[in-house]
């Protein structure tokens, strides 16, 4: 299924050696947790942790923790090394594991003095002073011979200024006796400590720090022993992965780079095979329960309209998407399939043949965008496509007059409207359809799930058929990990005639003018621009970031003064917003100053200039987005941006300049970025990786998406006695969203 990677895994066998868990044997590894050999009881790490409840309970509870199980999950961030007293340097924040000495408290006076108790602890390296500040009571708690893990900074006279302290539980030294205090020279304060130069560090909250959680985590060592293993044993073996117990053991107490590598491999694993049954899950749970009305092969329609309804040939992206539609709905499953496409590859035209498909056969199609804007250009954009075909569009927002209304709704129920543009509104309960067949949700990232399961009610029997479209390049690796339950089609190339966009980056000063005077160059050549802010308006904490009201005003005196210039941002009264859109289409308007609004589903070809100020604030898919609206038609175009951060420093606006793919840009922006989190990507989805890291973890996935795929085809109720322990732990990780059975 994949390749084991044995450089960083861990494997119990004979081999001799000094290394904790690379050669240790189930045995030996048993006895170096303290536990002995016995049976696990995994029913102990259920149990609530005994912390009391002070303020170490109520920070634990914030952070999610009151069991043994839940604290053995909580991961470490990263490590510190454990520093040798010999080797602390002034000023520097150290950890460090001592056995305290001898203690003296010094009582403060006057409202400035604080408290104080002096400590001198002792390592094998050496001694030194501690102290710590209005802590009295720890002169009854860290009595001479006590183990503590100290976290602080050394200051110039050679002090330990003491910020986080906790108890150590771990034993004295590596043979378990007690550290002989008259010999700093044979002290060996841990046998961990022998062998770990690092110790992890921790998420922590109000009331418990990360040094506290280590301590925690320490004296819980031995329960790893009671710790299930849930992958079956073939899985773990093909997969070349340690058991779970020692993985968690090699992050929680890192022994060398090659061990907590492995570690966190396959802790990742788990991760990432969760997640992708749930996405499978979901899938085999949705075809098995769902119907949709099969639309078998075109009719004459939707081929007519390829033959002689479009004005250009199909690139062979979407060719191949529409084979792929055809196969999708001539189920009687609901086909469920993310289109996506790069900036002008043409989506929109994919969807409308799916819409067609339904109309052929007498049923219904709709398609929802997430705001008026994108909704009225998708209804002109299918209203010219369809100019010599006999299916009539229609448009539903929440702007659309009563009487319009109530005449659309009348329409739509009695089936004589076939095709239905809308935003929010398509979903209201007053909007019932006749037989919707198909629906196409645009920029589906930005509907929540309750949103797109009330679309798929508007059919009454059964459910539709739903095409998601996204404009936003996903690379392969996190389509897999977000939309791992949806088939995908993805448009690369672009339509014939489509202009390559000349990037530019600058700095403002003579970029900038340099910017608007290329603007008007291209409004002489009988041309148009656009100027895009990150801000509607000017607030109290704008600083230096320009809004559009403001910068049409400005540009209106300034550079591009005698150009005639319209205003569009998201909070204009709809009216405005259309009166603005509606003269930059028809040429009336010069030079639009706008924000983001004008990202996805504006297309105007006279358009070949963009600036856009501010160019920092945007995400690389933003930035590339936005540089899509220009560079529509057959003239040469150009993106200008302004940014204060100059490009050599800003390596995604290095990036823009460089690649005009939207795929390789989205690859730098994963990179740059991390996964991140995949949860705010697709609301339904995982929840964000803790462990796993995308790019870095691409043939993980890879591999754990085989066996998920490979344990869904012989057990889909994971009720097999080696998918048990596995299932119960998908329902503890995802809950309510695996509860569902499958139907038989």
């Amino acid at each position: 299924m994949c390749a084991a990677n044995p450089a960083a895994s861990l494997r119990w066998d004979d081999r001799p050696g000094p290394s904790a868990f690379a050669s240790a044997t189930p045995l030996r590894w048993a006895e170096m947790l303290g536990a002995g050999v016995r049976q696990p009881r995994p029913a102990r790490l259920h149990e609530p942790l005994a912390v009391g409840t002070g303020k170490l309970a109520a920070g634990l509870r914030t952070l999610g923790i009151g069991t043994a199980s839940e604290l053995l999950e909580h991961l470490p961030t990263d490590r510190r090394e454990l520093q040798p007293l010999c080797a602390l340097r002034v000023g520097e924040r150290v950890t460090v594991a001592v056995e305290v000495r001898s203690l003296r408290a010094h009582a403060g006076h006057g409202r400035r003095v604080h408290s104080r108790l002096e400590a001198t602890v002792v390592d094998h390296t050496g001694s030194l002073r501690a102290v710590f500040f209005n802590q009295p009571w720890l002169a009854r708690r860290y009595v001479p011979g006590t183990r503590l893990l100290l976290e602080g900074k050394l200051d110039a006279k050679g002090t330990l200024g003491v910020w986080s302290h906790a108890l150590d539980p771990a034993p004295a030294t590596a043979g378990g006796g007690a550290i002989d205090p008259s010999s700093a020279a044979e002290l060996a304060i841990t046998r961990d400590h022998a062998q770990n130069a690092a110790i992890a560090h921790y998420p922590a909250s109000y009331g418990v720090t990360s040094t506290q959680i280590a301590a925690l985590m320490r004296e819980l060592r031995p329960a790893l022993a009671d710790v299930l293993e849930p992958l079956p044993a073939a899985v773990r073996v093909g997969a070349g992965l340690a058991d779970r117990a020692a993985a968690l053991a090699a992050v929680h107490f890192p022994d060398g780079e090659q061990q907590l590598a492995a570690g966190r491999r396959r802790l990742a694993f788990d991760e990432l095979l969760l997640g992708q049954l749930l996405l499978l899950r979901r899938r085999a749970q949705r075809l098995a329960r769902s119907w949709a009305p099969p639309l078998g092969q075109r009719a004459s329609l939707s081929a007519d309209w390829l033959k002689h309804g479009l004005p250009f040939a199909l690139t062979a992206d979407q060719h191949t998407a529409t084979l792929a539609l055809d196969a999708d709905l001539a189920r009687p499953q609901p086909m469920q399939r993310l289109l996506i496409g790069e900036v002008g590859s043409g989506k929109t035209v994919v969807a409308l043949y799916a819409m067609l498909r339904a109309v052929e056969r007498g049923h219904q199609a709709t398609l929802m965008a997430p705001t008026e804007t994108l909704a009225e250009q998708h209804a002109a954009t299918l209203t010219a496509l369809l100019a010599a075909t006999p299916a009539p569009v229609a448009l539903l927002t929440s702007s659309t007059p009563a009487a319009s209304r109530r005449k659309l709704l009348s329409q739509l129920r009695d089936g004589s409207l076939p095709i239905l543009v809308g935003t929010h509104a398509l979903i209201e309960p007053e909007v019932r359809f006749g037989s919707l067949a198909v629906a196409v949700i645009d920029e589906q990232h930005r509907f929540g799930v309750s949103q797109r399961v009330a679309l798929d009610a508007k059919r009454e029997q059964g459910t539709p058929h739903v095409l998601h479209l996204s404009a936003t390049p996903i690379p392969r690796t996190l389509a897999l990990a977000v939309y791992g339950d949806l088939d995908v089609s993805t448009l690369r190339s672009l339509p014939a005639g489509r202009q390559p966009v000349l990037t530019r980056a600058v700095a403002p000063g003579a970029g900038r003018r340099n910017a608007y005077e290329r603007v008007r160059s291209a409004v002489a050549a009988g041309r148009q621009a656009y100027v895009v802010c990150p801000l509607a308006s000017d607030s109290n904490d704008s600083g230096q970031l320009r809004a559009a009201a403001s910068e049409l005003a400005r540009l209106a005196s300034a550079e591009l003064a005698g150009l005639r210039l319209v205003l569009l941002h998201g909070q204009m009264p709809v009216r405005d917003k259309q009166a603005a859109m509606a003269a930059f289409v028809a040429g009336e308007a010069d030079v639009m100053v706008c924000t983001t609004v004008v990202e996805v589903g504006i297309d105007v070809p006279n358009a070949t200039v963009m600036v856009v100020e501010n160019a920092e604030r945007f995400g690389i898919s933003q930035l590339h987005q936005l540089r899509g609206r220009v560079g529509r038609g057959e003239h040469a175009s150009e993106c200008v941006l302004i940014s204060t951060t100059h490009p050599s420093r800003a390596p995604r606006l290095r990036a823009l300049v460089d690649h005009a793919d939207g795929f390789k840009l989205a690859e730098i922006d994963l990179e740059l970025r991390g996964s991140g989190e995949l949860a705010g990507t697709r609301q339904s989805g995982p929840d964000s990786l803790r462990v796993a890291r995308l790019p870095d973890d691409s043939a993980l996935l890879q591999c754990a998406r085989g066996h998920a795929e490979a344990i869904m085809a012989a057990d889909p109720e994971l009720c097999a006695p080696e998918h048990v322990l596995l299932g119960d732990v998908l329902k503890a990780t995802f809950g309510a969203r695996t509860r569902t059975r499958l139907a038989a």
